[in-house]
């Protein structure tokens, strides 16, 4: 049942109905619009237009269909109903439960407040259930890099063997990712706990209801300012959208860096069978596809973002139909995000670190050049020409075949004379890594003050 056909004396084509109704979709809101539905009887109680015993009803019938949905969320879609949105189906069915008294419940009320109260208040919950997701990546990563502070690797740029790092370090770095995540998804939060419920079509409701109160009752912050922004506003939705890029693409990194890692060149680590799968031809794969999937997904939530974007650019004031497309985007986005983040959190349980490979891999590459530059530095050379010196010993090195801790001192000192015997134990990995004592750096002590404050923030010490 359309709730506007008034106006209009003939059908709408059904290629129309098809094209502009919204339920397939915005069954999702099933519960937001019921649990606003309550709100919003109460509120007209407080202005006339309801007696008590009416609300009562009507929240009685509200509460039965809210049982009925928890019960079956997919019904909506199952009873294969005619109703254009979610909001003409909660408003059938409740007629159908209390009969005409269903009919006076969207006094004052348009569907542009509605779904704009209904979304917000989506967007609210699955806020909440992300930022759990993110913590359980957090203490996952960190249980992982307690496990592994011991475990030297090397550390890239340009994929470039460049200095020794440990893997713990990794794991922290994208902690540091995931909290900036979990931060952003918070300041949002706060932006869009605001109600626009009480706002009607676009100018505002003409009964003079308390929206503050509607507001506290809904579980918001306050009330919105202004009625035309507050059924047009969707910076909640490009917020939201913008987190789960950005986290993305975090997620895609930390999956593109595992994937090399697993890989037969690298060697650094081994996945579950948990997390990887077999080809149909050759017996002797294990395949990387929940890392894969994860960087594949980015793609789709990047898409939703941009065309959230494009939507909404030439948008005049207040309401228009092109608002529709700010679901199917959101929500594929939300669930695409929330599954890689479990999917994540799954594929560090169980994953070994290969430390003989690691270490192996840290001592080639001439990790230790920037430690003889820096040795030459602390015995009065310039930096500019130790960088020199150094990258004429790794020449050296490179033509022999050896690290720079196997060349003879003598060799060493053809390049400069100032080179001693103490060379040798700095050119050492843990020496490399001891080194980097301030904060943020892979020294052991920094290394692991870092995974204690990571513990204590995240609340993983009782």
């Amino acid at each position: 049942m359309a709730l506007w056909g008034g106006r209009f004396s003939q059908e709408a084509d059904q290629r129309f109905k098809q094209f502009n109704d919204s339920l397939r979709f915005d069954f999702r809101l099933a519960q937001q619009d019921i649990f606003g539905s309550v709100a919003w009887s109460k509120a007209l109680v407080t202005v006339g237009v309801l007696s008590q015993d009416e609300q009562a009803q009507l929240e009685q019938a509200l509460n039965e269909l809210s049982e009925e949905v928890t019960a079956n969320p997919h019904s909506i879609l199952i009873l294969q109903s005619d109703a254009e949105d979610i909001h003409s189906w909660v408003e059938s069915k409740l007629i159908a439960k209390v009969g005409d008294l269903g009919k006076k419940l969207h006094t004052g009320r348009s569907r542009n407040d509605q779904v704009a109260t209904d979304l917000k208040l989506w967007c609210k919950e699955e806020v909440i259930h992300l930022r759990q997701a993110i913590v359980e990546l957090q203490k996952a990563l960190v249980i992982t890099a307690e496990q592994n502070q011991n475990a030297v690797m090397p550390g890239y740029t340009h994929l470039q063997r460049a200095q020794p790092v440990t893997f713990a370090h990794w794991c922290l770095a994208y902690n540091e990712m995931l909290a900036r995540d979990e931060s952003r998804l918070a300041d949002a939060l706060k932006r869009l706990d605001v109600s626009p419920l009480g706002c009607g079509a676009l100018a505002g409701t003409a009964y003079d209801i308390d929206r503050e109160q509607l507001a506290g009752w809904l579980g918001f912050a306050s009330a919105t300012n202004n009625s035309l922004d507050s059924v047009s506003d969707r910076d909640h939705v490009l917020e939201i959208l913008s987190s789960a890029a950005i986290g993305m693409v975090h997620l895609s990194r930390f999956a593109e860096d595992l994937i090399f890692f697993n890989s037969g060149e690298a060697g650094f680590i081994e996945l579950s069978d948990k997390v990887t799968s077999g080809s149909s031809l050759m017996p002797q794969k294990k395949n990387p596809d929940a890392l894969e999937l994860i960087r594949g997904k980015c793609g789709r939530v990047q898409g939703a973002l941009t065309g959230m974007m494009m939507t909404l650019k030439g948008l005049p004031l207040a309401y228009n139909k092109d608002m529709q497309e700010d679901k199917e985007g959101l929500f594929d986005a939300v669930d695409t995000w929330s599954d890689c983040l479990h999917m994540a959190t799954l594929v560090l349980d169980g994953i070994q670190i290969r430390r003989p490979r690691c270490e192996e891999a840290a001592k080639q590459g001439y990790a230790n050049a920037t430690e003889l530059a820096d040795y030459l530095v602390a015995k009065g050379v310039p930096f500019r020409e130790a960088h020199h010196i150094v990258g004429e010993v790794v020449v050296c090195a490179i033509e022999q075949g050896k690290a720079i801790e196997e060349l003879p001192l003598s060799e060493l000192q053809m390049f400069n004379s100032k080179i001693m015997i103490d060379v040798y134990d700095i050119l050492s990995l843990q020496s490399c890594l001891d080194k980097r004592l301030a904060k943020g750096g892979v020294s052991q002590k920094q290394v692991a003050y870092a995974i204690a404050k990571a513990k204590e923030v995240l609340d993983m010490n009782k």
